[in-house]
């Protein structure tokens, strides 16, 4: 896969504070990748450089091939953006806000409405079309702003902590759209979330800490760099778990124990075949993998 968007060395600063330093990374055509980081690690930061809503200060952003500095207005044109806080007219009805919206892009009459149909029948809110968006639950804005991002057909979507507040059954529909538009028209989507198990499904990780990289890879790759395996051991007594000679916790019906990869817990395994008849074998999670690599948990509310 082709790089679609390669940004180097980047640089923005307020004042003082150094909200982004020297920052690199690619990402490949097609992917979901995942940018975390606390409020103030320069996520939104980039994004609003990457929008052409906020100048750098140095480094170079290039998006699906054209450089930031001499073609904003054409990048603009390859990216959906679903900010954070909704960007939509709550007085308006929501047919309006995407009929002026589709208007900026030239989309207009027949093709607006085909549009329209296609994004309603996909995001279920074609009931919704004459209501006031003021009037809307949270999930139900929330499909509208992604309508409104998808009118002009990006290649790019850029999510901005899309899911925070959603109950769990909005956000697993929001997310089976927007896998259905990565597998059939091979849409990028670059997300911000504070939701691990969102990052865990990404093909690639960028951690940020005070405006620098902290760690990046694969969601696996960073699971066996900086978090172990936990192996869970079951009806046994405390004693043979300690004879074992390594890190354990007591948990609900068994026992706990930290192993540093799968190849420890198969060579555990293998060496105490009567030990174990009843475990399970999880690799550690994102969270621990944050935790690990910047020191702090990551919640949700307002980036920066």
């Amino acid at each position: 896969m082709e790089n679609i968007i390669e940004i180097k060395q980047l640089n923005k600063t307020f004042g003082d504070v150094k909200a982004v330093q020297d920052l690199s990374f690619c990402v490949k055509e097609g992917e979901l990748f995942a940018f975390l980081g606390v409020n103030g690690a320069g996520k939104s930061t980039t994004i609003n450089i990457m929008c052409g809503q906020l100048a750098k200060d140095s480094g170079s952003v290039v998006i699906n091939g054209l450089d930031l500095d001499r073609n904003v207005d054409r990048i603009k044109a390859d990216l959906g953006v679903v900010f954070q806080n909704s960007v939509l007219d709550s007085a308006l009805s929501v047919y309006d806000n995407l009929e002026s919206r589709a208007a900026l892009y030239g989309i207009r009459g027949a093709a607006f409405r085909d549009r329209l149909r296609e994004l309603s029948d996909r995001l279920e809110f074609g009931s919704l079309l004459k209501r006031s968006v003021g009037k809307l639950s949270g999930g139900q804005r929330r499909r509208i702003d992604i309508a409104r991002a998808l009118l002009h057909r990006p290649k790019i979507l850029i999510l901005d902590e899309p899911t925070t507040g959603l109950d769990p059954q909005t956000r697993k529909n929001l997310w089976d759209v927007i896998s259905d538009l990565r597998k059939n028209e091979g849409m990028t989507v670059f997300l911000t979330t504070h939701y691990m198990e969102e990052a865990a499904d990404a093909d690639y990780v960028v951690i940020l800490d005070s405006g620098k990289t902290a760690a990046t890879g694969t969601p696996l790759a960073l699971k066996n760099a900086y978090v172990g395996d936990y192996l869970t051991l079951y009806g046994v007594e405390e004693g043979v778990v300690k004879g074992l000679g390594l890190n354990y916790e007591p948990v609900r019906d068994g026992f706990r124990i930290v192993v540093q990869s799968t190849a420890q817990a198969t060579e555990l395994i293998l060496k105490n075949p009567d030990v174990f008849r009843d475990y399970e074998l999880v690799k550690g999670k994102m969270d621990d993998v944050f935790l690990s690599v910047t020191g702090k948990k990551l919640t949700g509310g307002e980036n920066k």
